[in-house]
């Protein structure tokens, strides 16, 4: 390894003889949440709230149901099912009972005995149609918990340990099938106090979530919410935009795609008589009480960083970290830098290797395999000496600041021996708000081709031959582009090009587009 650079030191150990508090996910299981706040499920046609505390209580009765079912320590429960009230009471009854959760993603997944045997599943809890021995309809959950429905006495006591799997998350498929991994309760608690010790969350604070619960890290802002008494709201990506500005958020946890759909929607209405300045602009899509946005799960635009942060003057703050890693780096209002993703949070160590490649050791790590993966996958990317390979390339700066350039298995090598990482290039054909996504393809290893999603249809051919033209004047001579096969349709998870964090699907794009990409007379030419 040629660079690395670590995290400060964790907090002095308590003193001989002081109880230390217990770990955040045991005072999660332990006692009901002391501070108010409360829980929004937000939908198109209404919002539905319940108090923190209440949301504690039932997901104890809940537990109490899940243990007559003869669920226990080290059962796991399936939950395949669209954002709901339901879905977190099924996951804290699970952490109160020392149970496991598979975070399923609808659309990904879809209710069978033969996903129930493949991935243990001992309860199967779902809204999508079945009847399926060994399921839980999450429509019945509600009424389960109402009060009187079940019991109020204590639960079993249960303690998490730091290497105990709270969870089987699943990598997004944007390079293949999906793997599963157990995530460890340590590491859970580690990021938990990394992000509440840069961001600092208080009872005044509203966080916005809308990507799925079965992504673990959406999980965590529930958690933040009961551990820490600050409001939040869950909503699905459809309602975002619709529900954003009634809700006022202090935080939005969102995704590079999001924002980018965000910006184009501000400035169309800027563009309008009379709509205000930028800042106004956005406040009437975002509310007027944000105190940041996050970003990570992929390279956000520098562009659309900057506007939010500089022209709508609501500050976006891009990360970085995998499935396999937690958070890894994070910008922060205390130290944030353009172009990176952050300073590495407590609990972490980046090393950058020899040939570019970002390498994570971690206090607490999320595991050291995968748990459901094809044979060999775990050891690419699970080193002996507890490194994660992350498969990006990068550099730190002076400071400690982590730049990410690309994945290394995104670098095409053309035939005069160049290899080229791909990102910037993409980035920039996707500086023009017409283009949602680009995505670099090498045929025959002699000029690169495009395949570009439109942001909306129809297209206009001249906008995308002026941003060709525009790219490759800012580019080297073997950065050209020498043509662009512009989509039939966005890129979208329902036609499989996207995944559940609206990521690219590089090998299915490829897929889609091979004949185009191999006519030499397809696609706008530069």
């Amino acid at each position: 390894m040629t660079a690395r650079t670590a995290a400060p030191p964790a907090p002095a150990a308590p003193a001989p003889g002081a109880r230390p508090d217990p770990s955040p996910l045991n005072r999660l299981v332990r006692s009901a949440p002391t501070a108010g706040g409360r829980l929004h499920a937000a939908r198109l046609d209404g919002t539905r709230s319940v108090s923190l505390a209440e949301l504690y209580a039932r997901s104890g009765r809940l537990a109490h149901h899940l243990r007559g079912l003869g669920i226990g320590p080290g059962d796991r429960i399936g939950i395949l099912a669209a954002n709901s009230v339901e879905w977190v009471l099924l996951d804290l009854a699970a952490l109160r009972l020392k149970a496991q959760t598979a975070g399923l993603e609808p659309g990904k997944f879809t209710p069978s005995r033969d996903l129930m045997d493949r991935y243990g599943i001992t309860l199967l809890c779902t809204d999508r149609p079945t009847d399926l021995p060994g399921t839980l309809r999450t429509d019945d959950v509600w009424a389960l918990t109402e009060p009187g429905a079940g019991p109020d006495a204590p639960l079993p006591p249960v303690t998490w340990a730091p290497r105990d799997v709270t969870t089987i998350k699943f990598t997004s498929g944007s390079t293949g099938a999906p793997k599963g991994l157990g995530a460890t309760a340590g590491s859970v608690e580690s990021s938990l106090d990394a992000v509440q010790e840069i961001f600092e969350h208080t009872p005044d604070d509203h966080l916005f979530v809308f990507l799925p619960l079965s992504l673990l890290q959406q999980r965590y802002w529930v958690y933040s919410a009961l551990l820490h008494g600050h409001d939040i709201t869950l909503t699905t990506y459809e309602a975002a935009f619709a529900t954003l500005r009634r809700t006022r958020p202090t935080v939005v946890m969102g995704v590079p795609a999001f924002y980018e759909t965000a910006r184009r929607r501000i400035e169309a209405k800027g563009r309008r008589h009379g709509a205000g300045t930028t800042r106004q602009v956005a406040e009437a899509l975002f509310g007027d009480r944000i105190r940041y946005l996050w970003t990570g799960s992929a390279p956000a635009a520098p562009a659309t960083v900057r506007f939010f942060t500089e022209e709508a003057g609501l500050p976006l703050f891009e990360g970085y970290g995998l499935n396999e890693t937690c958070i890894v780096t994070k910008n922060h209002p205390g130290a944030h830098r353009a172009g990176s993703v952050g300073r590495v949070v407590r609990g972490k160590e980046v090393l950058i290797g020899a040939d570019g490649v970002i390498g994570v050791r971690s206090t607490h790590p999320v595991n050291d395999h995968y748990a459901y993966a094809a044979p060999g996958d775990s050891e690419k990317v699970f080193l002996p000496d507890g490194t994660v390979r992350t498969g990006d390339i990068g550099h730190l700066d002076e400071d400690g600041f982590l730049f990410v350039h690309g994945r290394a298995d995104d670098v095409i090598v053309l035939d005069n021996g160049k290899k080229l990482v791909v990102r910037p290039v993409e980035e920039r054909m996707k500086a023009d708000p017409a283009i949602a996504e680009c995505v670099l393809f090498s045929p025959t290893q002699t000029d690169l081709v495009a395949v570009v999603s439109p942001a909306a249809l129809p297209v206009d051919p001249e906008t995308v031959t002026a941003r060709l033209a525009a790219a490759n004047a800012a580019g080297t001579p073997d950065e050209r582009i020498s043509r662009v096969i512009v989509a039939d349709e966005p890129f979208s998870i329902a036609n499989g090009l996207l995944t559940s964090q609206y990521k690219p699907k590089r090998p299915a794009i490829q897929r889609a587009y091979a004949h185009q990409l191999l006519n030499q007379e397809a696609g706008i030419h530069a």
